[in-house]
């Protein structure tokens, strides 16, 4: 029988002519496991296509996303000074000059304004890849200035939350800045300006503890990790198994921790009807247009 069996070679590739796929043009869904197209990934806001999922953002897309068009970045030259030389598995000064250099930013949080659908407004949109976003000296700066800004020239304050917490190389200068965060808000609570909480996949540790949960509409996206301690932690505190489900932001909506759940797609019109009601506004025909559309 071997002798009506055509011997196959397989295809060898000639020099640079061999076809290739490049690196990071499929990413793969690690809810769904679908592979997506990074272009489509892209064009859908890092939303999956067949199931949802959220994957995460970085600060500069989260502005893009919410802001009309240009922006205008404040504080962008502040950053740790290390203030306690410390080191654990290697120093903090070569962590934030490793996270400098791959991200960009001088520190896990970038603060701007523009208009979202025309209202003018701050935000401030965390950066998780710096240091899992955790809470710094210079977090809690910008942020407490952000506020401040948005006191004086009377326009309502975005935080968009994506945080590991506080940062422990700070020590309990990290955890000052709940305080001083939650005192700002105080202040721009008295002034009558509005202020939003959207948190995203994580929002953990002394960032929920503090300004994360003190909005004045709390929003979340769909299945983000939100709480303080991790569920592992938890479990092996209490010793017993948690619910299904324990910590995600659909478990918090049904317990009256948060107010809201939107999808990112939906995430800048729904802002800007709420600031549109609490500052007394018309509805944006835009807006209006769209939801008789849906």
């Amino acid at each position: 029988m071997a002798w009506f069996k055509k011997a196959r070679k397989p295809i060898e590739p000639q020099g640079d002519k061999a076809s290739r796929v490049p690196e990071g043009l499929w990413v793969k869904c690690p809810s769904c496991g679908q592979v997506i197209y990074n272009k489509e990934l892209l064009a859908n806001l890092q939303v999956c296509p067949k199931c949802a999922h959220h994957f995460r953002m970085n600060a500069a897309d989260r502005l893009a996303l919410l802001f009309d068009g240009a922006w205008t970045e404040y504080d962008n030259d502040l950053r740790s000074t290390d203030p306690l030389e410390f080191t654990d598995t290697k120093p903090y000064a070569d962590r934030l000059i490793a996270s400098i250099r791959t991200t960009g930013r001088k520190d896990a949080v970038v603060t701007a304004s523009g208009t979202i659908d025309g209202i003018p407004a701050v935000v401030a949109a965390m950066e998780y890849s710096f240091i899992g976003g955790s809470m710094g000296v210079v977090v809690g700066e910008k942020i407490t200035r952000a506020i401040e800004m948005g006191i004086a020239q009377r326009q309502p304050v975005i935080v968009v939350c994506c945080s590991g917490g506080a940062r422990m190389m700070e020590g309990t200068l990290s955890l000052m800045q709940m305080a001083k965060i939650s005192a700002a808000l105080g202040r721009l609570d008295r002034a009558g300006v509005p202020y939003l909480s959207v948190m995203t996949d994580p929002t953990t540790g002394g960032v929920t503890a503090s300004f994360a949960m003190l909005g004045d509409l709390n929003i979340a996206e769909p299945r983000a990790l939100i709480g303080f301690a991790g569920p592992r932690v938890i479990e092996q505190t209490i010793r017993q198994k948690l619910p299904d489900g324990f910590q995600r932001s659909e478990f918090l909506l049904e317990k009256g921790m948060i107010d809201t759940i939107v999808d990112r797609r939906d995430m800048k019109d729904t802002i800007a009807h709420a600031l549109r009601i609490m500052l007394g506004l018309p509805p944006s025909p835009r807006t209006a247009s769209t939801r008789a559309e849906r």
